[in-house]
């Protein structure tokens, strides 16, 4: 009986001194996230079928395919910011189509949770120029932002 008492409080003890889940959560919450990466996703055929058809929906400026290609909040201008709709007519007005399609002939390598192109936007801290990026959302790629500084 007596083992089963020491028992007992050896293994409240014990129970006692483990770390709870909230002090690990609050333990986290001081570390800054990690930023997610994306893998390489250049060589995977369902990125390639999709640049394929994004580059070719720019190249027509077939508006029908390319919204729904697109995000919601598609990025296209950073000062002042201009997300979702307007980016068509953005794009006319500054005669934007043509530098569209040269980034978006690039080759994309990733980014975050992007894949960019052109691909020195990856690699230089400093890079100053137009730019864009792709992502995945819920499985289907998407056509996320084009913007410049």
């Amino acid at each position: 009986m007596l083992t089963r008492l020491l028992l007992c409080i050896l293994l409240a003890g014990s129970l006692a001194s483990c770390a709870t889940h909230k002090k690990k959560k609050d333990a986290d919450k001081d570390k800054p996230p990690e930023p997610p990466t994306m893998a390489d996703m250049s060589e995977d055929t369902t990125f390639q079928a999709f640049l394929g058809r994004l580059r070719r929906a720019v190249a027509t400026h077939d508006l029908q395919t390319l919204a729904p290609m697109m995000t919601t909040n598609f990025g296209y201008r950073l000062n002042p910011l201009g997300e979702g709709d307007g980016v068509f007519q953005y794009w006319d007005d500054e005669i934007l189509w043509p530098q569209v399609q040269s980034v978006l002939n690039q080759n994309f390598v990733p980014k975050g949770n992007f894949m960019v192109a052109p691909p020195e936007f990856a690699n230089d801290p400093n890079f100053h120029g137009y730019r864009a990026g792709l992502t995945s959302v819920d499985g289907t790629w998407k056509f996320a932002y084009f913007v410049t500084d």
